[in-house]
């Protein structure tokens, strides 16, 4: 069962509330984990056994994500805003520039909290930021016709198709490599995340305007990619170390953009060995 914290952080209107869930286990020093919009912390579930033998690590639920509410009303989405809670989060917990990797939407935000210093490596998978125009119109259409797909079946249905493993291809293809590899129950919570997520919009439509082209100098930097990413396309990757040129560029063999269930032993090797 997740945990949830209270904090605050400042906005053009003054200090407001927010609340995030996230799960924690393990020891060593931290470790934060980033999901991709429209996921969940357990997005990192297969992984974070491995990770948390040598680890302290702190899964989050984005805000407007999982089962943390969505950001106060007239708070942006973001870049900047979501980085700065990010900060605010880690602070609340008593967590000093900890070690961060992050999937889509979250490698895009641990590189940006690289760049501003906030943690101390940052492995990014597959990290959102570096598309082209067209890549960006194709990724975007993409997650919008996903999130409509999971807002228009029924519930049952949804369940249905999760214990089959066409099914489960069906519903987590397009950012699974091995979609079989997930169990029917994981499957559903995360389409219900995609569903309900208060924040989906907010924080495509802010995207819209984000291209990553500045360094992350003087901390461990790994950019990950998997070979079978049909999301955000590999060739993405080499956008990345031209923008980051100290970053260590991996290739994730057979997996698709959210890796970490394709290979967990290898995306807990690429993430401990830059944490290292």
């Amino acid at each position: 069962m997740a945990t949830e914290v209270s904090f605050s952080i400042e906005t053009p209107g003054g200090p407001r509330e927010v609340t995030v869930a996230y799960e924690r286990v393990g020891t060593g020093e931290p470790l934060l984990l980033l999901h991709g919009i429209g996921h969940h912390w357990q997005a990192w579930a297969p992984v974070i056994p491995v990770l948390a033998a040598e680890r302290d690590v702190i899964a989050i639920d984005l805000p407007g994500f999982g089962a943390s509410p969505a950001l106060p009303d007239g708070v942006a989405y973001d870049l900047p805003t979501v980085t700065a809670t990010l900060g605010s989060f880690c602070a609340a917990l008593g967590i000093e520039r900890p070690h961060v990797a992050g999937n889509s939407l979250g490698g895009l935000l641990a590189l940006e909290l690289g760049r501003e210093k906030l943690v101390r490596s940052v492995t990014a998978l597959s990290p959102g930021g570096f598309w082209s125009q067209a890549e960006r119109l194709y990724a975007f259409g993409t997650l919008r016709a996903m999130r409509q797909g999971a807002r228009a079946l029924p519930v049952p249905a949804i369940e249905r198709l999760a214990r089959s493993a066409a099914g489960r291809a069906a519903l987590t293809s397009t950012i699974y490599a091995r979609p079989g590899r997930r169990s029917a129950d994981a499957v559903v919570a995360e389409t219900l995340a995609l569903r309900h997520a208060p924040g989906f919009a907010q924080t495509l439509a802010a995207g819209l305007e984000v291209q990553f082209t500045d360094d992350v100098p003087d901390i461990p930097v790994t950019v990950a990619w998997g070979t079978r990413d049909r999301l955000l396309l590999r060739r993405q990757g080499i956008r990345a170390k031209h923008a980051v040129p100290g970053a260590r560029l991996v290739r994730l063999p057979g997996c698709g953009h959210v890796p970490m269930s394709d290979d967990p032993a290898l995306v807990s090797r690429v993430i401990l060995d830059t944490s290292r």
